[in-house]
């Protein structure tokens, strides 16, 4: 069978996937990384590690297709959004990659809010100003590190580092990524002036935007040691949110997909590039003719990882040798399966990682309201897990608010394998939510991507067709009215706390924990 490998670098692992004509996934490869909390508000990877990553489950999923007599016709790329890492001018990278998660670019966020430029410049880039995109980090190298900001060569992501590893061509960058930095005009297709005045970069340290079909060659050692022909075609590809609604099927109008995994996102796809009058969705591309709207949470998968090695009772300790975390985690939900929903008055405001949509401030924090004493850890645990399927189901109000219409949700991500987030997911939505065959629907969609770039699959919505989808999840219609009535309360909840909870930040400032262990990637 003739197969494409899809490779996707999330921010714990790198997946790759070999599918075939009609979608189905012949051999798949993991290779994990960990990432890096060296202080305060920070989070990093190391690209080398990232790099080497994507050529180990490139080599690893071919060898797996060719053991199955597969040949390989094509390789599609996926990469997450908003990495910013300094690089020299052979593509090697000179520091480490600051992930979506770093926040240290948090007050210059809110200055340039303040500034009144924000709105313009989403309405232009398709990427609201908040501390994940690459436009603040620059701004806040300008501010701490002008001449590093000045003399670094080229200043690009996690797509740059990959192409630099497994592709023989220049400094590159495809559309669906450029216009996930805040600093791309997604309707003009160029280079933002205005950005690139705010954070004092020159065109030159950016990469050539070209169309996510674009047709590149391997690096000939790499084509090597994963057994290709030299001249396999090596499609650029795509972010991984837009390639996840791709890798589910989540084309057609009114098809929504939810991917739940350490983050969360939901999104849907548009024909043209759009801005919502509040300033509340991104707009990302897909292709030039694909685009998607939607919005990211910071928190979802990893807020049980969390309660797990925090509250007390046998699950508060690390996992033992041999050990497997997951099956913690189900223990733990298991547990909150056995309160009913609502968490019989306990609401959680799950901001452990901050929050982006539909607010995008860099300064909320978590907290608990309504705690009694007969409250206890599947309370907890039920409470947060409600909490980030309501700040998706805020995301889904703003599409409505927008006239975007929404009739079915396909869901993908680690979380999703749990029955209680996928029911609590269906009720707050008020949707039926179908979730995919695959958990890797963004190496998936990578794949779907590379074979409409050679002219296999000239319709994308056609790809609805191809993915497996299970049976809906339709929502308890009591729980979906509860959630309704309590949704205002989180939203009043949130607004209402952020103050407090700031000030109590800078008056007792603590250390960051180190990062829990992540789930399969949400975006």
């Amino acid at each position: 069978m003739d197969v494409v490998i899809g490779i996707d670098t999330g921010t714990t692992a790198t997946k790759a996937v070999a599918a075939g004509p009609a979608g189905q996934v012949r051999a798949m490869a993991s290779v994990h990384y960990p990432l890096s909390v060296p202080g305060p508000g920070q989070a990093e990877l190391d690209p080398v590690k990232l790099r080497d990553a994507a050529i180990e489950a490139l080599v690893t999923a071919a060898a797996q297709a060719h053991g199955r007599d597969d040949r390989v016709v094509a390789v599609g790329l996926s990469a997450f959004l908003h990495g910013l890492v300094p690089m020299d001018g052979n593509g090697a990278p000179l520091g480490p990659l600051v992930t979506w998660a770093d926040n240290r670019a948090a007050g210059l966020s809110e200055r340039i809010v303040g500034t009144g430029r924000a709105k313009s410049l989403q309405a232009r880039t398709g990427t609201p100003v908040h501390p994940m995109s690459p436009l603040t980090k620059l701004a806040w190298w300008r501010e701490t590190d002008p001449a590093k900001l000045r003399d670094t060569p080229r200043w690009g992501g996690v797509k740059e580092i990959v192409l630099a590893g497994l592709a023989d061509e220049g400094f590159l960058l495809d559309l669906s990524v450029a216009s996930g930095t805040g600093m791309y005009d997604i309707h003009r297709r160029r280079w933002d002036h205005e950005a690139l005045e705010l954070t004092g970069v020159r065109r030159h340290q950016l990469a050539e935007v070209v169309p996510t079909t674009r047709r590149l060659r391997l690096n000939p050692e790499v084509a090597a040691a994963a057994g290709l022909h030299a001249d396999t075609p090596l499609i650029i590809g795509a972010a991984d949110g837009p390639l996840a609604n791709l890798g589910v099927g989540a084309t057609p109008p009114g098809v929504a997909a939810v991917s739940l995994g350490t983050s969360g996102a939901l999104r849907t796809i548009v024909d043209r590039p759009t801005a919502d009058r509040a300033g509340r969705l991104f707009c990302y591309a897909l292709t030039e003719e694909h685009w998607v709207v939607g919005g990211a949470i910071n928190n979802a998968g990893s807020v049980v990882r969390w309660a797990g090695q925090t509250f007390a009772g046998g699950f508060d300790r690390p996992a033992a040798e041999g050990e497997d975390a997951d099956v913690r985690d189900a223990a733990l939900l298991a547990e909150a399966a056995e309160v009913g929903p609502g968490s019989e008055g306990l609401l959680c405001l799950p901001y452990l990682l901050g929050e982006r949509a539909p607010w995008w401030r860099g300064g909320m924090r978590g907290a608990y309201l309504g705690l009694r004493r007969e409250h206890g850890r599947p309370h907890l645990v039920r409470a947060a897990l409600e909490g980030v399927c309501q700040q998706l189901a805020l995301v889904r109000d703003t599409f409505a608010d927008e006239g975007i219409a929404m009739t079915e949700v396909r869901a993908t991500g680690g979380a999703v394998a749990s029955d209680l987030w996928v029911s609590v997911l269906a009720a707050a939505l008020d949707l039926p939510v179908s979730v995919a065959d695959t958990p890797e629907g963004t190496a998936l969609g990578a794949c779907l991507l590379a074979r409409h770039a050679l002219g296999e699959l000239p319709d994308l919505a056609a790809a609805a067709a191809m993915v497996a989808i299970g049976e809906p999840t339709h929502p308890d219609p009591h729980a979906a009215d509860l959630y309704r009535r309590l949704r205002p309360l989180v939203e009043r909840s949130a607004l209402a706390v952020t103050g407090v909870l700031t000030e109590l930040d800078r008056l007792a400032p603590q250390p960051l924990p180190d990062t829990p262990k992540a789930l399969p990637e949400g975006r």
